[in-house]
């Protein structure tokens, strides 16, 4: 049987790069499965070749209506949500392909950053707890970095986003826990051919990691039952250590 048979999964950012694969292999391995992001046609392209029953869902996660829509046109298709995936994610140097010292970063380029990757976290995982209360169990994967752990010069907002990301994830946790939810920050490993690369030349972009690095960690933390690893923060490597 496949491992998420009969599930129901929304994933953030699901129209390209990490996103669309797990939304691929969810259902691929028998989940059903919410794709939001603010791009409807790549989403139809990504859902129309998807094996099992799919439900696009058009938002942008800064905006509370619009999450709130989302969560409930999913409960209203598919009774339930099992599994709330945070990817949606951005940087300046995938918006701008350089980095910028604190000094030069503008107030508006701040709140993007930090208005998606972190506050777009809180309103899906605000709006889904409830739903998953309710039948006392559910996972939380929010998608982070090794610059949630760490910093490096240049990226003052995306590594403030996923610090923040990071402790997000240990209060949903610590909220959740008596309701059987389990809340767990997922970390790629290193850098990911997807968008925020695309200035690399073309022989470094073949030597990153593809966008299905996280697939096999993401199965593993969506099949956790209510008793399941919480509050914990690993690579998409030790996640497949630590529950494979």
């Amino acid at each position: 049987m496949p491992a998420l048979e009969d599930e129901v999964a929304v994933v953030t950012g699901a129209s390209r790069g990490l996103g669309r694969s797990m939304v691929e292999r969810f259902s691929a391995e028998g989940a059903r499965v919410t794709l939001t992001a603010r791009d409807d046609d790549l989403m139809d392209q990504v859902a129309v070749d998807l094996p099992g029953e799919s439900l696009v869902v058009p938002a942008d996660v800064r905006d509370a209506d619009a999450v709130e829509r989302v969560i409930e046109r999913t409960v209203e298709r598919f009774g339930r949500i099992d599994t709330l995936v945070n990817n949606a994610g951005v940087s300046l140097l995938g918006l701008q392909d350089s980095r910028k010292r604190l000094v030069d970063v503008a107030e508006s380029e701040w709140d993007t950053v930090l208005d998606i990757n972190l506050k777009g976290t809180f309103l899906f995982t605000r709006a889904t707890l409830p739903h998953m209360a309710e039948r006392g169990r559910g996972n939380v994967i929010n998608v982070s970095s090794g610059l949630g752990r760490r910093a490096i010069a240049g990226a003052g907002p995306y590594v403030s986003s996923k610090w923040g990301l990071e402790g997000l994830t240990r209060v949903t946790a610590l909220e959740g826990e008596e309701d059987g939810v389990n809340a767990n920050a997922l970390d790629p490993g290193g850098r990911v051919d997807t968008d925020i690369w695309a200035h690399l030349p073309d022989e470094e972009r073949a030597g990153i990691l593809p966008p299905d690095v996280m697939d096999d960690a993401a199965v593993l933390l969506a099949a956790q039952g209510p008793d399941g690893v919480t509050g914990a923060s690993m690579t998409a490597e030790g996640w497949e250590e630590r529950l494979g």
